[in-house]
């Protein structure tokens, strides 16, 4: 491929931000810088914009995946917890100012959705992606096209009369949570290690959460039909969760219950999800 039709992917999340030269062969350099949270989005993009100057001139566009919600460009916090970011912050346009190149940006389980569609689990089929780890997130792709939006915040949704978010009793942040409340200061890693030998406090957390898990694979079956679900993330890749969801899975009525895949990009999918999509409207419009 021609180094001009390059892509300047970004990933940039709660605690650190991916920043890659893409082409079609796959990544060919990138770089990982700290997010501080103290600093606000202006500060997040000039240390991109540092981090890419090793690349000026070999890529055409840039393609942004984000934590939280990207509509017409505009970029706001769906859970300030993660990243403090203000409301409907100006993201194409800051981008586009910086670097003096057309941009595009979707959420990061979107993008990274999109990437096991294209390049990873999928094989090009519809599917509906969820990443299981410090919270939930996902991503929707249907009749070859990504939903963009709010479509896939998927930890957001609330179950019971109490307006409790989902991921509230799935992630990983709720793992630790339980553990601490039984006496066991554990980060998920060792709480599946403790599953994995038979302690009945950590298998019964892992089954908690996988339950939740199912149902809602359960739901977007009859919500959305998909014809597999993708799960990744750190907690969703973790020893035998898969395998448990699967078991707990009810199949609705007749129906067989949809697939279950493993997600296959790893930490890449946004970066690769994202380049993606911003080759896609780089050649769209003209390129």
């Amino acid at each position: 491929m021609d180094q001009d039709n390059a892509i300047l992917a970004v990933d940039i999340g709660g605690t650190k931000t991916l920043v890659a030269l893409v082409r079609a062969s796959g990544i060919v350099a990138e770089a990982t810088v700290p997010t501080r949270r103290e600093d606000g989005p202006d500060a997040w993009l000039a240390a991109v914009a540092a981090a890419a100057s090793p690349w000026q001139g070999q890529f055409r566009s840039i393609g942004l995946a984000v934590t939280g919600f990207v509509r017409n460009g505009l970029w706001s916090a769906m859970n300030p917890e993660t990243l403090g970011i203000p409301a409907d912050y100006p993201l194409i346009a800051k981008v586009e100012g910086l670097f003096g190149l057309p941009a595009v940006a979707f959420n990061d389980a979107q993008a990274a959705g999109w990437g096991e569609h294209v390049l990873g689990a999928g094989q090009g089929k519809d599917l509906v992606f969820l990443t299981i780890s410090t919270g939930i997130g996902g991503g929707i792709v249907l009749n070859g096209r990504l939903l963009d939006g709010l479509a896939g915040h998927f930890g957001l949704t609330t179950e019971g009369d109490e307006n409790i978010f989902l991921e509230d009793h799935i992630s990983g942040r709720w793992m630790a949570a339980e553990a601490r409340n039984l006496g066991h200061e554990v980060d998920a890693k060792q709480l599946f290690a403790a599953a994995a030998t038979g302690e009945d406090w950590a298998m019964d957390i892992v089954e908690g959460s996988a339950r939740r898990v199912a149902r809602l694979c359960q739901n977007i079956q009859l919500t959305v039909d998909p014809p597999q679900i993708v799960i990744g993330g750190g907690i969703g890749l973790a020893g035998g969760f898969i395998e448990r969801v699967r078991s707990l899975v009810v199949p609705p009525g007749q129906v067989a219950p949809v697939p279950i895949s493993r997600a296959e990009l790893g930490v890449h999918a946004g970066i690769l999800g994202i380049a993606d999509l911003a080759r896609a409207k780089s050649l769209q419009a003209g390129g």
